[in-house]
């Protein structure tokens, strides 16, 4: 965040919150298709794969969190015009995330969880308002040193990327390594397969004459196809007495990050050529 906040300056938000059709757009990715998606997956897990209902409880959670801070910077990375419009996106679901995942975990699993209000404002102000309020203000005030840690900012974020793909893995990786691990990440993977393509696909539909159509789609797909896994395997951990149902969101946060990533090679590479 602190890399998008230093490519950056003030101007890229303000133009963000232009584009109101955008943000509704992946407002509706990350709170209506993806819990169908989820819906759907969980179903499935328990009817057709015979899965103990717990792990169909645990995928329709996964569904029902707010968007990840890791689709942020797979946008800057792919489209750098294009990140102050995804944190956007993701800053309004991850705020809004205290009323709306509490209604879809009661409507999809009939279980409603508190959600830690202050915790999760304290997690977008750390997370995500501070580093990239401190890129920008460094970016202003300060623009030849931020010139010089810019060239070493990429390779810091790959770095800073990769442990928090590969910790959740660690941390959880009893869980993963269950009897029903392979079936679930299975199902995991096709789920977060679908919601990229739901993303993509509804993008393209609704911004088909958009000068940054191409943009756009990329864009909304990382929004719908990534969230906050990190956050449903601590609710998982904390309101369900079945450890099974962690086992989902465990899988996921691996899964959903080297998806969208491998995403962003293949979008980077198509751009290259293009060019």
């Amino acid at each position: 965040m602190f890399a998008v906040g230093i490519n950056s300056n003030e101007k890229d938000f303000l133009e963000a919150f232009k584009r109101p059709k955008a943000i509704l757009l992946g407002y509706l990715g990350q709170y209506l298709i993806k819990p169908l998606l989820g819906f759907i997956f969980g179903l499935a897990a328990v009817s057709l794969f015979q899965l103990p209902t717990p792990i169909g409880a645990g995928i329709m959670l996964v569904s029902c969190v707010s968007g990840a801070q890791l689709s942020n910077y797979a946008t800057f990375l792919t489209d750098p015009a294009l990140a102050p419009l995804s944190i956007v996106m993701t800053s309004l679901s991850t705020a809004t995330a205290v009323l709306v995942t509490p209604m879809l975990s009661l409507l999809l699993i009939g279980k409603k969880l508190p959600v830690d209000v202050r915790g999760m404002v304290s997690s977008i102000l750390q997370v995500v308002i501070a580093p990239i309020a401190a890129g920008l203000l460094l970016n202003k005030l300060f623009p030849k040193l931020s010139n010089a840690i810019r060239p070493f900012l990429p390779v810091l974020s790959v770095l800073d990327t990769a442990c928090c793909v590969g910790a959740p893995l660690a941390l959880n990786i009893n869980s993963v390594m269950s009897p029903f691990g392979a079936t679930i990440l299975l199902l995991v993977t096709m789920f977060h397969l679908s919601a990229f393509f739901s993303g993509y696909f509804l993008t393209g539909s609704v911004f088909r004459n958009a000068p940054d159509a191409k943009a756009l789609q990329r864009t909304l797909s990382y929004e719908t196809g990534m969230q906050s896994s990190l956050l449903a395997l601590a609710l998982a951990t904390k309101f369900f007495q079945d450890p099974l149902v962690g086992i989902p969101p465990a899988i996921s946060t691996v899964v959903m990050s080297l998806m969208g990533f491998t995403l962003v090679m293949i979008w980077s590479n198509g751009k290259e050529q293009s060019i």
